[in-house]
Formats: C-alpha cells, structure tokens, sequence
C-alpha cells in the first residue's frame, strides 16, 4: 500500500510540473545578435529595445590583435548581470576583424589561446563564447577545426560554443570558404551561426546585400554538408550598402563611396531627406532605392551619418521589415535553431514589434482559429500569396483579378513575360502588369473581351473556376454527371468550369445547393482554393 501511494504522489507531481511548464520554451526559436558598434553605456538600451526578443548577446570583449595574442575590450560586469538578470545569455565573439594573418599565428598558438578564454569565460561568468575569425583559407580548415575542437574538451559542458560561418550558396571550397569544416565543426559546437550576408560588398558591384537565393542556397548547401537543421542560425543584416554610380570608375577620387555598409535605422531617415524612389527587387527579394544630388544641392553633406554624401547618382541595396519577414520564413521552413543578427543597435527599432512572432512561425495577428489559417499558412510559406501588410493576412478583403492573377503565376512558378500590355485597361505602369501579361500568354486568363481585363474589379467565384480551369483543363477527363447546384445551367458560359472544379474538389458548394457563381473570391478563399488545386499542379 506504501508503494502504491508513493508511485501516485510521483506521477501527481509529474503531471503537476508538466501542467504548469512552459511547452512554448522547448518550441520557441533562439535568437541571438552581435554587439559591436557603439559603447558599452549603449548596449543595454539596444538589448532593451529588442522587448525581450532576443535569448542571447554577442558583445566585442575579445579580440585577436596583429601578433596573433588575445585582447580584451572593456568587459562590462553590470550589463552581464544585468543580461542575465533579464533571463538572457552572455557569449562574447571573439574576433580577427578580417586580418588574416592574425587569425593564422593564433591558430598556431591554439594551446595558449583556449586556456586564456576558458579563464575569461569562467572568471566572467560568461555563458559561452561565439568564435568569429574568418578571412584564413582552406589551408588553415585543420588547424581552426583542431582549435575549435580543444575549445569544447577545456570549456565546461554547459559553456556554449558558437561558430560562425562563411554563407557558401555554391559550395566552394576555395577562399575563406574552405577555412570552415561545416560538418566537424558542428559536432564540437552548439551551433553554427553562418553569416548569410555581404553578397555585395564593399568595392563590389552594387547588389543586394543578402539575395533571397543567396541565402536559401547556404542553407542548403550547409544542411548538405552534414550540419543539422537544429543547429544552424541563419545570418540576419540589420544593415545595407550605399553606392555613388559616379564613383565606381573614378578611381582617382578620395573616398569613393562604392558599397560602403550603413545601418537599416539611418537608410530610412536618408531616403526620406533625399526624396528617394525604392522600388522592390523581385528577382533578389531585397529593396534597392535611387536618389540624385546635385552639386548644388542644399541638402548636399547635411544628412551623411558617417557617409559623406556628396553630388553623384546613389543607389542603395537593403532589407526592411517586409524583406526580413521573407527570410525568417526559412527558418520555419528549413526547421532551423534560429537566428542571428550584425549587428544590434542597427536595426530599425519598430522590428522588435513583430521579430518574435515571425521568427516562430506566427506571421499575421489576424488568422488566428480562422477555418483557413492553415491554408493561409500554407499558401504564404510557399510565396503564393502575401499579406496585405506586415502583421495582417487580410483574410475576409476581397480579391482583385489582378491578384487572382499574379496569385496563380506564382503558384505555377512560371517565367515572367515583360512585353507590352495586350489589354487596352493594364498600362504599363499597373503594379500587376507582368504577371497580367504573363498568364494572357500561357492561357490562364482571356480578359472580359474587347481587349479588356478590368484588373482592379473584384473576381467572382465563376471567374476564378475558369482561370483554374485554363491550366488544367487538358489533364481532366469528361465531366458526365449532373449538375447539382441549384443556381446555374447548361447555358452559363461558366457551366462547365465551374461543375469540373467542384467535381474534382478544387471549388466547393454550399449547404444549400447553391454555386453562387457572381459571388466575390475572399483572400481566404484564395488561399484554400490554392492548396487544394496544388494537387493538380505540383
């Protein structure tokens, strides 16, 4: 009977700790950012902007100097207290800051390295430490693998190691890509924080800073190479590049400024004060934005934050709030640990309102228990459809046939046609007319006649079973039963569409028997009907 009462208080209390367990912390994704511009005063407002978004900070205590010997910078005892007072960790980075030489006598002094930090760690009550040394090359790969390795069998088992990664989206094992062993150093660290950034730089061409396929490609290519999904943090730039056109062939003026990188909280304030276009780059999935200053210019000089903008044609490439959304989705999609970002402090600070939820999937406040969130979900992690903003879906707002249409030539992964509009009503500067253009000229779309398309018009339930019906009518054999639906007839030009569509469960009726064929399409709608039609075209 003792026992028996004893093995009952075990599992009471078990179901008891389970209950009052917080489930959302083993599901939540980690996030981690880099501080490193700025004083020490300053990191703990950046760290209290982030509204607790963040599990983990990377402040510059540790440098590799010129000889190849371990700095230290200033290391903050209250902001670590007061870091981890807030529940979060403390790993500061240790860097060469791109000197490769450095980098290659501190590998050769490994021994003595890895002693001073596990000191530091330990005497710091730091919670691990992120290795950022980068620029040696494939002949250094043993030697860094070696040195990580020592790291992990010196520092204690609940100290982390993070190590960041060169992005290799071509799988290159040349330049300071082939310094990383991806496979091995992930079995001696926690994770590996692969910097999927400054895919222009510096002296480069102007480009994205960060393409969304330059990104992907890293991860796959990463998760190829034998690092699992669960311990890659993918890079985040809280930062862009500027580039003045005129100054890219002149190589006799002084400070050029071509690539030059500039925070995500000044380029705002910039385009704003020069008046800039920003279009949206749909090939790299990044903003780019142009202005011109004029040698006469009175703004000229006034509003350079630390780039001194003088006459030229600028042109400038960086993600915003929309763009970063884009790529937290690859977490989600990719089942990553999380992510990390260079560098806080950076960032626009309004970020800090939606980066959390993206991060774990919860992309829209506004589809939560809608009978299409899954759908919705669906059809926005794979590009299909977009929100109307950055925190709303939209789910009960009409949909335009312009939508309709460029909804269904991203689902169809199609090549784009620029060409000149054949419909007399989609001008050349309509937002849609690419995509228009494109599904006229596969087929999918065959306007209301007289060369019209009315794209800005709500599109009705009939209108859109027929666009389906377009692109898979070749694949579906003959519809024989009867129509069931109340409110249409064999004489309906959008008859047979629409009992096809129903027939093979892409459109759905209602309760009442009814098609309601003038009825207007949801977004929600879209989306459901999307994921249904995907089965006939994937």
């Amino acid at each position: 009977m003792k026992t028996f009462k004893t093995t009952f208080q075990l599992i009471l209390i078990i179901v008891i700790l389970l209950i009052n367990s917080d489930t959302s912390y083993s599901s939540s994704r980690f996030n981690m950012s880099y501080l490193h511009y700025g004083s020490p005063k300053s990191y703990l407002s950046y760290i209290n902007d982030t509204d607790n978004s963040l599990d983990c900070v990377s402040p510059n205590y540790l440098d590799i100097n010129s000889n190849g010997d371990l700095e230290i910078n200033n290391i903050d005892r209250k902001l670590i207290k007061e870091v981890h007072d807030k529940g979060m960790k403390v790993t500061p980075f240790l860097s060469n800051h791109w000197d490769r030489n450095a980098g290659e006598l501190a590998l050769d002094k490994k021994e003595e390295l890895v002693e001073q930090i596990v000191t530091i760690i330990e005497d710091n009550d730091f919670d691990g430490i992120n290795v950022d040394i980068e620029n040696l090359d494939g002949e250094s790969k043993e030697a860094f693998t070696a040195f990580i390795q020592l790291l992990r069998q010196n520092l204690q088992e609940d100290k982390e190691i993070c190590v960041a990664v060169a992005a290799n989206p071509y799988g290159s094992d040349k330049g300071w890509q082939g310094m990383y062993d991806y496979k091995a150093l992930s079995e001696y660290s926690d994770y590996l924080m692969i910097m999927t950034y400054d895919e222009s730089y510096g002296g480069s061409d102007p480009g994205p800073v960060a393409s969304m396929s330059f990104v992907e490609n890293s991860i796959k290519y990463a998760i190829k190479a034998g690092i699992p999904s669960h311990k890659i943090l993918l890079g985040i730039p809280f930062y862009g590049r500027i580039w003045n056109i005129n100054d890219i062939d002149n190589d006799e003026k002084e400070n050029r400024i071509i690539g030059k990188g500039i925070p995500a909280s000044t380029i705002n304030l910039l385009l704003a004060f020069y008046d800039a276009t920003v279009t949206y780059d749909d090939t790299s999935k990044s903003m780019k934005a142009n202005f011109v200053v004029e040698t006469d210019d009175e703004k000229k000089d006034l509003y350079s934050w630390g780039v001194p903008v003088t006459e030229g044609n600028y042109e400038i490439w960086f993600d915003d709030n929309f763009t970063i959304k884009e790529k937290l989705k690859l977490v989600e999609k990719y089942d990553l640990k999380g992510t990390g970002s260079w560098s806080l402090g950076q960032e626009n600070k309004d970020i800090w309102k939606y980066y959390k939820s993206w991060l774990n999937g919860d992309y829209f406040n506004d589809i939560e228990n809608h009978w299409a969130e899954d759908d919705i979900l669906s059809v926005y992690n794979k590009d299909w459809m977009r929100g109307i903003s950055s925190t709303q879906f939209g789910p009960f707002d009409n949909l335009t046939r312009a939508q309709a249409a460029v909804t269904i030539v991203r689902a169809l992964d199609i090549d784009l046609i620029n060409s000149t509009s054949h419909f007399t009503d989609v001008k050349d500067s309509h937002w849609a007319k690419t995509e228009i253009e494109t599904a006229y000229h596969n087929n999918i779309i065959n306007g209301k006649g007289n060369d019209v398309f009315d794209p800005d018009n709500i599109i009705t339930r009939q209108e859109m079973a027929q666009m389906l019906t377009n692109i898979i009518d070749k694949d579906l054999p003959e519809i024989t039963e009867e129509n069931g639906f109340t409110d249409i007839d064999e004489d309906d030009w959008s008859y047979e569409a629409i009992i096809k569509m129903n027939r093979y469960g892409i459109f759905k009726g209602f309760n009442d028997n009814t098609f309601r064929p003038e009825e207007k399409v949801t977004r929600a709608q879209m989306a459901s009907i999307l994921n249904r039609f995907s089965t006939y075209i994937h």
